[in-house]
């Protein structure tokens, strides 16, 4: 399985926001939609701030296949439902984007419900 390559993680956590995509059943990327997210023990994660009901998050879960987007590179990507590690992304949450109304919707339990570790496809 691909892992992120040093360089790439290190570029994700500095980028403060990233744009995801899932795929249509025909392989074609629905619309990317700019998304908070943290790195968190090497591994990417992201939420839908309107938990499930989040349009990207819908197309998402179709196919856990799509593709995220920052710094000028795009990646194809799976997502995996993971809420092993939900108080670590809660905590990196809080690290990254500080203690605001919008990092509080993150961390909210229908926002944690989506969360997803991104990895790059194979």
């Amino acid at each position: 399985m691909p892992t992120w390559t040093p360089d790439e993680l290190d570029s994700l956590d500095r980028t403060q926001e990233i744009r995801v995509a899932g795929r249509k059943q025909d392989g074609s990327l629905r619309t990317l939609t700019i998304v908070w997210h943290v790195v968190v023990d090497g591994a990417l994660y992201v939420r839908s701030y309107k938990g499930a009901d989040g349009q990207w998050y819908k197309g998402v879960l179709r196919n856990l296949a799509g593709a995220v987007s920052w710094g000028g590179q795009t990646r194809d990507v799976t997502y995996i439902p993971d809420d092993a590690h939900d108080e670590d992304v809660d905590a990196a949450y809080f690290a990254k984007y500080g203690d605001t109304g919008p990092t509080r919707a993150m961390v909210a339990p229908s926002a944690v419900a989506t969360t997803l570790r991104v990895e790059p496809a194979a």
